[in-house]
């Protein structure tokens, strides 16, 4: 059956090259044994239909391998498009008014496979990537033997990588499973399948024909076993990456509360609330770009992070003037206060945005995907690892270098000694807490990428960035730091034995257990700590 395809395409193909000929002759012939309501006439007519080079050829294929081809009582073709509209098969042009009777031209397996087939032979050289893509995941799907001289063609030219290993698996796969493969075709093709080494090749290598050679049985196995290992250490990196992403959220979320914690006490349990802040002033500076200068949208993000550092800070500002400062020293009343603050922010974010999800979008530079062998990275992750890791090493310079860091730092050792030394204390407090809320706010820029801006957004991050700051250390950053990226790639790798619920609640159990042998977690601060 294979070679009388093969001889149908080259027959196709020649007749094609005589001017008007593939219009006027195959394409026609075509046509006509799709009217016929036979499975084998359809077969006939796939390869006939492909290599025409007629205008409309790639739509009746699509629409027969789709299920969207219909005939006539006249014998005329007609393809149904994604809104029901009648299209003339010879003509492409849309029906007024449908005949009176349509008949599907029917498909069983043999026919789709087929016509999936040639689907990929007439995508697969595109110009189109996604075209190109879409074309050769349909070759690898039907492992049509008549598609391996155009895919060998494809793969001499493809430039794209991602693309490019499709296609390799697409052709391995052929050469393996097709009915009159030698045994030195399979040999070559397991040993293409065990290069590309992806887990289409494993399913192929996993699913040979029965009567194949010991020789064959024998090398697929030993393939196999080795795309398996190293799909395994693949595995384990991804894993890492994704534990790595996770932690640098999570340094976000938690690098402006360890300082607001560590220096002032307060158990602020509406810093979640200033990330939900940062997040949907993003969305405000995105709204006004899209109405006003679209051009400008890919400098969203730039407008959203100044303006987020300053709307959340003020907000903390007020917070800590109007209500934490009168709390200092009542860690239960503080808790209590900044709860029902937390409850009063999200029910006025609620009014005034809505209760539903908005959207804020990614500017081009965030979108996309790098594969580095079996590990994917998205861009919008990768920028916000290092805008994490931009923004400790900017509060750590500024903590270490500035008179204002060098104020914090010595009323988080000794507040009652700098106080004696001339330093405001309650200026500090203020100014930290305006900071810690700022930071949280920018965070809120970060995480709108990634997560869904809602009222809710910081009650996702409020309990993590507290487990965080209490397992690296209250109010030592580089503690931050360690643990944010220590609880993120524990949490992933829980994730699959235990489930994400499940695997939280494990690493909750393990962060108190920790916390009765050291108190004060794995870099414990200096100076307040002991005084206390």
């Amino acid at each position: 059956m294979t070679r009388f395809l093969r001889a149908l395409f080259l027959i196709a193909s020649l007749a094609g090259s005589l001017p008007g000929f593939a219009q006027s002759g195959a394409f026609e012939t075509g046509l006509s044994r799709l009217a016929q309501d036979s499975f084998s006439e359809t077969i006939l007519a796939i390869p006939e239909i492909a290599t025409s080079g007629a205008p409309t050829a790639a739509l009746v294929i699509e629409g027969l391998a789709d299920g969207r081809l219909f005939f006539s009582p006249d014998k005329q073709i007609f393809v149904k498009d994604a809104a029901g509209k009648l299209i003339d098969a010879r003509t492409g042009a849309a029906i007024g008014s449908a005949p009176s009777s349509l008949s599907p031209v029917r498909l069983n397996n043999r026919v789709r496979n087929v016509a999936q087939g040639a689907v990929g032979n007439l995508g697969i050289l595109s110009p189109d990537a996604v075209k190109r893509k879409e074309s050769a995941l349909a070759v690898l799907r039907s492992k049509d033997a008549t598609a391996l001289p155009t895919l060998e063609a494809a793969i001499g030219r493809e430039k794209d990588r991602a693309i490019l290993k499709i296609m390799e698996t697409a052709r391995a796969a052929i050469l393996v499973t097709k009915a009159d493969a030698t045994e030195k075709d399979r040999l070559l093709g397991i040993a293409l399948l065990q290069e590309v080494g992806t887990q289409e090749a494993l399913a192929t290598l996993r699913s040979l024909p029965a009567d194949v050679p010991a020789s064959v049985t024998n090398a697929a196995r030993v393939a196999a076993k080795s795309i398996e290992d190293t799909l395994a250490l693949w595995e384990i990196v991804q894993t890492a990456w994704y534990g790595l992403s996770l932690g640098s959220v999570l340094l976000l979320a938690a690098i402006g509360l360890a300082i607001t914690f560590g220096v002032m006490g307060v158990i602020n349990m509406a810093h979640g609330e200033m990330v939900m802040i940062g997040a949907y002033t993003t969305f405000v500076v995105q709204e006004v770009i899209r109405t006003h200068s679209p051009g400008l949208f890919d400098y969203s993000l730039v407008f959203a992070l100044p303006l987020a550092f300053l709307v959340a800070g003020l907000v903390g500002l007020v917070i800590e003037r109007s209500v934490i400062r009168f709390l200092y020293g009542r860690p239960l009343e503080t808790l209590l206060a900044t709860w029902g603050i937390s409850l009063i922010l999200q029910q006025a974010v609620r009014t005034y945005f809505g209760p539903t999800n908005q959207a804020v979008g990614a500017p081009a530079f965030m979108s996309g995907l790098i594969e580095i062998g079996g590990l994917s990275i998205t861009l919008g992750r990768l920028w916000i690892i290092v805008f994490s890791i931009l923004a400790f090493l900017a509060l750590l310079g500024a903590l270490r270098y500035t008179s204002f860091g060098l104020q914090i730092r010595a009323v988080t050792q000794n507040r009652r000694m700098a106080a004696a030394m001339g330093i405001r204390t309650n200026y500090i407090d203020a100014l930290t807490f305006a900071l810690g809320s700022g930071i949280a706010g920018v965070a809120g820029v970060a995480l709108s990428q990634i997560d869904n801006v809602s009222p809710n957004l910081g009650q996702s991050y409020i309990i993590d960035s507290f487990m965080v700051v209490v397992f690296g250390g209250v109010g030592n950053l580089w503690g931050t730091l360690v643990s944010a990226l220590s609880l993120g790639i524990a949490n992933k790798i829980l994730e699959p034995f235990a489930g994400a619920v499940l695997g939280k609640i494990l690493i909750l159990v393990g962060l108190i257990l920790f916390v009765q042998k050291k108190p004060r977690g794995l870099f414990p601060q200096k100076g307040r700590g002991v005084e206390a």
